[in-house]
């Protein structure tokens, strides 16, 4: 069991017909406390029943709800998420909200401390205030962990390369692997070149691309492992990179073979996938049946 402290959004994932707890930090948390690790989430709320149902959610799957704090003058953070015919969602983020302004306290710095990994996403770095937090935990964690999670217009060039720069893993999907690998003037076309420009210019030993249903790309310690993902029927994508990131990094941080910590990975975001909402309740042995149905 390792103990990790996730950082960014809390929030809920408005759908046409209904809405559920969100957040990709909050997602990864959750997968990684399912997964048996010792998790706190650094965030914030707003006031009122929303905030105060987050809250509970929280403290009930048993995640440390000791640095969420609570703002009396900005809202609960709320996205409304549109989904295409093949599953696929977009995101109307509003600003600003209560994860837009964490403060920086004893409390956090401690607990960043103490963890054995700190997860943040480039999302959460989009106003100044959780901006400035952000940067000052970073500086006291172990191991970083950075989940892009590109959201425009809420990130920067400049922003991405320096928060690369501060990671040891950093996880991209393949259209992000992309426009940053455009970022740092790479000629490069195939991504293992991509992968590995980007960890020579990041000077970054792990990197991890998902390439949706084709399943996903790892680069652990200069050697390269693959999974070419699961047949499913797609309900929606919601959090299912997010799973995905906390299954990989729970195993990982466990000193799991790479090639299993991959294959488990992508079993579980391919679970959450054909399932509704970000956070299915999934069972080892059901992941372990999935992984091998025969």
């Amino acid at each position: 069991m390792s103990k990790i402290t996730c950082f960014g959004e809390v929030l809920w994932d408005v759908f046409p017909t209904h809405k559920k707890i969100g957040g990709a930090p909050l997602n990864v948390a959750n997968r990684l406390q399912a997964m048996g690790n010792e998790v706190t989430m650094i965030s914030a709320i707003g006031k009122g029943e929303n905030g105060a149902k987050l809250l509970n959610y929280i403290k009930e799957v048993g995640i440390n709800p000791g640095c969420v704090q609570v703002h009396d003058e900005y809202k609960t953070g709320k996205v409304k998420v549109m989904l295409n015919d093949k599953g696929s969602a977009s995101y109307d983020i509003k600003y600003p909200r209560a994860w837009d302004k964490i403060r920086l306290t004893e409390i956090n710095k401690n607990a960043v401390k103490n963890s054995d990994a700190f997860v943040f996403g480039s999302l959460a770095a989009r106003d100044e205030s959780s901006r400035n937090t952000l940067f000052k935990l970073i500086e006291l964690a172990k191991y970083k962990i950075f989940d892009l999670n590109l959201r425009p217009p809420y990130y920067t060039k400049e922003l991405l390369i320096k928060l690369m720069n501060e990671a040891d893993f950093i996880k991209f999907n393949d259209d992000e692997l992309y426009e940053v690998s455009g970022y740092l003037d790479s000629k490069y076309r195939s991504m293992e070149q991509n992968i590995r420009y980007i960890a020579k210019k990041t000077n970054t030993k792990h990197i991890c691309v998902t390439k949706g249903h084709h399943g996903a790309v790892l680069l652990y310690d200069d050697k390269f492992y693959y999974n070419s993902g699961y047949l499913i029927k797609v309900i929606d994508t919601v959090g299912a990179g997010d799973s995905f990131l906390g299954s990989l990094i729970s195993q990982l941080l466990a000193n799991v073979h790479p090639q299993e910590a991959v294959d488990f990975a992508c079993a579980v975001g391919a679970m959450v996938a054909q399932s509704e909402g970000a956070n299915p309740v999934l069972l080892r042995s059901d992941i372990d049946a999935f992984i091998n149905p025969y």
